[in-house]
């Protein structure tokens, strides 16, 4: 490895720090956005159950926003009829709506910049690759000839940088677009989640 590093020259170095930080994205990311961290299957039944009769206590609603970020969103409802019991429906989507940007943010963060490492490393390639070719082209100069030494090392450099941005490039793009499909759904699960939850929840409001 660090005689393939040596013959692709200086310009492989920003390619392995994209690579290096790249994985540790996908790694963060894959962690970050399980179901578990996310939306647990059951806990959306769970709120409703509990709160079929009463609204909870503020403990339980604090506990329930430690579950998960799908907890999140549901505990803003309930904080918001909580503290004004005469809300209005409006007020009350408004409530969610704001809850679930805030958790579109936690989950989309990071993602920006593995796109742009899956964008940025093919350019990168296309740096070493020209910087190769200026290597071969300067080794046919000069009156004596063509120095093969750096001939090869030019090869080396344009074929090393090229092929090591697409190994970076292509796994980047993959993995960023699951991740965008994965938030979708996720936030696909939370629109549904407030549209089950607002009804219930004004029940409430009109009791009072």
């Amino acid at each position: 490895m660090f005689s393939i590093i040596q013959a692709a020259g200086w310009p492989i170095w920003p390619l392995i720090a994209c690579s290096i930080v790249a994985l540790a994205l996908i790694i963060e990311r894959f962690s970050s956005l399980r179901v578990a961290r996310i939306a647990p299957p059951k806990l959306l039944d769970e709120v409703l159950s509990v709160t079929r009769a009463s609204l909870p206590a503020p403990d339980v609603v604090n506990k329930l926003a430690a579950n998960s970020l799908l907890g999140q969103v549901l505990a803003a409802g309930l904080r918001s009829v909580i503290q004004e019991p005469r809300i209005s429906e409006s007020n009350l989507r408004i409530a969610f709506e704001t809850a679930g940007r805030a958790a579109a943010h936690r989950m989309e963060r990071y993602l920006n910049t593995l796109g742009t490492i899956a964008a940025a490393a093919p350019l990168l390639g296309l740096l070493g690759t020209v910087i190769g070719m200026i290597e071969i082209f300067a080794s046919q100069g000069g009156s004596t000839g063509g120095n093969p030494q750096q001939l090869a090392h030019g090869i080396s450099i344009a074929l090393y940088n090229t092929a090591f941005a697409l190994i970076i490039a292509i796994p980047s793009l993959m993995f960023y677009r699951y991740f965008r499909g994965r938030v979708d759904e996720y936030l696909l699960d939370f629109e549904q989640a407030a549209e089950r939850m607002v009804p219930h929840l004004m029940r409430f409001t009109a009791q009072r």
